[in-house]
């Protein structure tokens, strides 16, 4: 059951890294830190940043 754990992990890793790009953040950062820390870090994504402002 080990492997499913990982791969879980790492899909998590890339929807945080696509989670990150939406807000103009660097994808590469968060896939890297997503690795690292998995759940705490979609926390991080979702509360401290922000979405760009729209000029309109």
């Amino acid at each position: 059951m080990e492997g499913g754990y990982v791969v879980g992990w790492g899909t998590l890793a890339l929807i945080n890294a696509g989670l990150a790009q939406s807000k103009n953040e660097s994808g590469l950062f968060w896939f890297l830190l997503s690795l690292l820390l998995g759940p705490i870090a979609t926390f991080m994504i979702v509360i401290w940043v922000k979405f760009p402002k729209k000029n309109v």
